[in-house]
């Protein structure tokens, strides 16, 4: 149930379109409710919103460099953690070149975001070969493994206790964004079949946090055919098309790749920049209000950030302003170049997250003062 009232209104300096045309000499920051589905205001500021020069306390914003988990796991599950809350839980593996076992998760749907290296991976439903960029959507119960060849990271966002679902599109309609037929499935082929051996094999599978092991004499994974509505899926970042406008900065919530229960994945790819001379050409400075934010850097220039590489994750905490770092705000109406070039993961939570021990070894812990000479 909503517990606000929503009654537009105009006081002051303000701009009438939201990040386009500030008032000279102010900086806009938005108060969204929702994820920036509700209702929200836009305030316009003689200051940039994070020009502070202390912070003391816990909640403020943090950096993990994730690059530096390089230490390899035989499983996925023991993959040190890095965020959670009671709905979703994100890991980072460093996988080992070959699993020896499957593996089950019996407390949720397991979402693979592949940031480095190639795999062959095994599962019920058939053989897929996966590499970098990809989305990997294991349904709840699936046993499955990987088999690569090279190096090979992976982001682990479990859904626990949820199930994975496309967003609503809207008036946009279902192809907008990505078609689902772009999504692919395994397949029972040459492959899958050769490696349906009569060897014993190990299934772990995960439920409440705890691991139990079952023995069988041959590989599980020997399906001879399937039929239904549930599978293993895959779609490559490369085929999102990310919605534009040429004169309005659109919200996070315009790049919504998957749904779960109180927590959303979105996608930021390659896009055109605002031609609009008044448009914001940069992230606006915002309260984000319901939701904690979290970002994943995959590949690319991250223009809104300094000082930042592929491998690194931020974590906004809901409860502080956040926006662009100072070079980018001084290039807040320019337009240096025509298209973005960059590939981010967002993971947006309802509920408040925890840092596990995996992020917390690796932290910038400068990263708070990284806003600072705005």
């Amino acid at each position: 149930m909503k517990n606000w009232i929503e009654f537009p209104h105009r006081e002051g300096e303000t701009s009438r379109q939201a990040h386009c045309d500030l008032p000279p000499g102010t900086y806009e920051r938005e108060l969204g409710r929702e994820g920036f589905f509700g209702p929200a205001t836009h305030m316009y500021h003689a200051h940039p919103p994070t020009g502070w020069t202390d912070w003391d306390g816990p909640l403020r914003p943090r950096a993990f460099d994730l690059a530096r988990l390089t230490a390899t796991e035989t499983s996925p599950f023991l993959a040190p953690d890095i965020l959670y809350n009671s709905h979703v839980r994100m890991r980072f593996w460093h996988a080992p070149q070959r699993m020896d076992h499957l593996v089950r998760n019996a407390d949720g749907d397991d979402l693979l975001f592949v940031h480095t290296g190639t795999a062959a991976l095994y599962c019920d439903y058939g053989h897929l070969d996966i590499a970098a960029g990809d989305y990997v959507l294991l349904p709840r119960g699936t046993m499955w493994r990987i088999d690569q060849a090279q190096q090979f990271t992976a982001l682990l966002i479990e859904a626990t206790n949820s199930a994975y679902r496309l967003p609503d599109k809207g008036m946009l309609g279902p192809h907008a964004i990505f078609d689902p037929a772009m999504l692919d499935v395994p397949r029972i082929d040459d492959a899958f079949r050769a490696q349906a051996t009569e060897d014993e094999w190990k299934v772990r599978i995960k439920r409440r946090g705890q691991i139990s092991t079952v023995t069988f004499p041959f590989n599980p994974l020997d399906a001879k055919g399937w039929k239904g509505n549930l599978s293993a899926v895959r779609i490559n970042v490369r085929d999102i098309r990310p919605l534009m406008s040429h004169r309005y900065h659109l919200p996070p919530s315009a790049h919504t790749t998957f749904v779960a229960d109180r927590f959303v994945v979105c996608t930021f790819a390659p896009r055109l920049f605002e031609t609009d001379p008044g448009a914001l050409k940069v992230p606006f400075f915002h309260d984000n209000l319901d939701y904690d934010e979290v970002l994943f850097y995959h590949a690319g220039d991250f223009f809104s950030r300094d000082n930042i590489h592929p491998g690194m994750m931020s974590f906004h905490p809901c409860g502080f302003t956040h926006g662009p770092h100072p070079k980018a705000l001084t290039r807040a109406f320019e337009q240096p170049k025509a298209a973005t070039d960059e590939y981010a993961v967002m993971i947006d939570t309802r509920d408040a997250l925890e840092i596990g021990t995996g992020a917390a070894s690796v932290e910038w812990a400068g990263y708070v003062n990284s806003w600072m000479g705005t």
